[in-house]
């Protein structure tokens, strides 16, 4: 590979010296392999990396004949696509044999193994994820202008746009998500393909739009990415509920999530995209698999109120941290008191209040949440006020001893 400006150096990736990926290429044959995809794109932008894809010419049986031979335990995750896993110290690593796709449903594709690089990196969806690195050399193979793409942070598809499409819908949802990611040049062909196979999102699986959309939320600011995507009219394929007011709403989430220091959230940002009502969340929940935690978080949000702010510390207590957290937030409020808070414990025993004279019952539990009610309204004092807030209760109680 000539040196490029653009580029950061192969060789001065920390996970091309783990000593893992050393005993791998020596099980398997450093010819016989090359590092694919997003571990090279990733490094020569000078980006870490955690995981790392070997693309081979061996078959599955092969890889695990010669890991096992090598002392490296293997796991057939996806032996039926011709992926076995390699159980390494530092990190698992994919190892795929070469394939090429003989039938495509635009769900699932039926392969054949292959032998040559370039017929696996035919298959691949975006130039800038089939570029190829020798294992010991780290000499980059690029057959579709990979490095150009990369260098001018454009995102476009290898060879036909539609037809790599049709091939797989999921691909116009990765296209948004890797233009939020790399992109600046936007891809003419890219976007008009995009927008024309726009409904064609209907037939996947809920859970693999749901897992690509909050890939794309969780990135630092997608939301360009997904006012082109409503432009475009794919938005509305997946959330239909998004309007121009929402989108706003997310710019505005997005910078204050920024000034305040907060990871991103793809259920905050989602949430955003989302009228604020539950019955609305509770929808999209389910249309998206989400869990059922997710669900119950979606929803939490969905019922925030204009007084949220004024009142994050008893919301956290009632909700959640998490829940009042992404309230403030979306209000537009600066949310980090929260940050370090640790919701309090109420103090107060049931037996606390028989003690006062009442018979144990209903009222104990009534009068226990009534205590609660003003210790939280009055910022969760000490326990010795609980007890003053517990007797004012209890003179007012019809059940109080006389």
């Amino acid at each position: 590979m000539v040196a490029d400006p653009h580029f950061h150096s192969l060789h001065d990736a920390a996970w091309t010296k783990r000593a893992g990926l050393r005993a791998l290429t020596a099980a398997l044959g450093a010819d016989n392999i090359r590092w694919v995809g997003g571990a090279i794109r990733d490094s020569l932008l000078g980006q870490e990396v955690e995981d790392v894809d070997c693309a081979t010419t061996h078959l599955p049986a092969a890889v695990m004949e010669r890991c096992q031979e090598a002392g490296i335990r293997t796991v057939p995750t996806g032996i039926d696509h011709g992926t076995v896993t390699a159980i390494l110290d530092d990190s698992p690593v994919e190892i795929t044999t070469l394939r090429r796709d003989v039938a495509t449903d635009g769900r699932r594709a039926t392969i054949a193994f292959a032998q040559e690089w370039q017929e696996d990196a035919a298959r691949r969806d975006f130039t800038i994820n089939a570029l190829f690195a020798h294992p010991e050399t780290l000499e980059i193979s690029d057959y579709f202008g990979g490095l150009e793409d990369l260098a001018e942070r454009r995102v476009r598809f290898i060879g036909d746009a539609k037809q790599r499409i049709r091939e797989d819908h999921l691909r116009i949802l990765r296209y948004f998500r890797f233009q939020a990611r790399f992109g600046s040049q936007l891809d003419e062909e890219a976007e008009a393909a995009c927008s024309e196979l726009a409904e064609t999102i209907k037939g996947l699986s809920r859970e693999r739009v749901a897992a690509e959309l909050f890939k794309l939320l969780e990135l630092p600011d997608p939301g360009e990415t997904l006012g082109r995507m409503r432009a475009l009219g794919v938005l509305q394929v997946i959330l239909p509920e998004t309007c121009p007011p929402q989108l706003k709403a997310l710019s505005q989430l997005i910078a204050g999530e920024q000034a305040q220091g907060f990871d991103t959230s793809a259920i905050r940002r989602l949430a955003a995209l989302l009228p604020a009502l539950p019955d609305i969340a509770d929808s999209v929940a389910a249309r998206l698999r989400m869990s059922r935690k997710q669900r119950a978080h979606l929803i939490c949000v969905s019922e925030r109120q204009p007084d949220d702010p004024a009142n994050m510390h008893a919301l956290a207590y009632r909700e959640g941290t998490d829940c009042a957290v992404d309230r403030v937030l979306l209000a537009g409020a600066d949310a980090t008191p929260l940050k370090d808070w640790q919701v309090p414990q109420f103090p107060l025993k049931g037996g606390e209040i028989v003690e006062r004279g009442l018979a144990v019952g209903p009222q104990v539990a009534q009068i226990r949440r009534a205590v609660e009610e003003l210790w939280i309204a009055e910022g969760f004092p000490a326990h010795d006020r609980v007890h003053e807030l517990l007797d004012q209760v209890v003179q007012q109680s019809p059940d109080a001893a006389q």
